[in-house]
């Protein structure tokens, strides 16, 4: 699997009812400025990588989201793949989405 995937294509695949679990890994900081979310995504704290990643299940592909897409997305996937999860991040982050016109909860 490739390691980024592009916003069109991750709309394609939640359209298509591809099985995924989405997690916005932006910093607390980030999140508490703007707290909107990709649909049913759920916000984990990447500073707490080691505790929750522990819970993931193997069965979905992981899509990984922060502010841009650059360090805080690359060291979780990094993280979950080292796990042996099948972990990608959103290229270019939440501003990418919205900027594509992805919708925001």
């Amino acid at each position: 699997m490739n390691r980024n995937v592009e916003p069109a294509e991750l709309r394609q695949w939640l359209e298509q009812g591809r099985d995924t679990q989405i997690l916005d890994v932006r910093k607390k900081a980030d999140f508490d400025l703007d707290p909107k979310m990709l649909p049913g995504a759920r916000w984990l704290d990447p500073a707490e990588i080691a505790e929750w990643s522990a819970d993931l299940s193997g069965d979905a592909t992981i899509v990984v989201y922060c502010v841009h897409g650059h360090t805080v997305s690359n060291a979780v996937v990094d993280h979950l793949r080292a796990r042996g999860l099948n972990a990608c991040l959103i290229d270019g982050g939440i501003e990418a989405w919205k900027k594509a016109g992805g919708k925001t909860a």
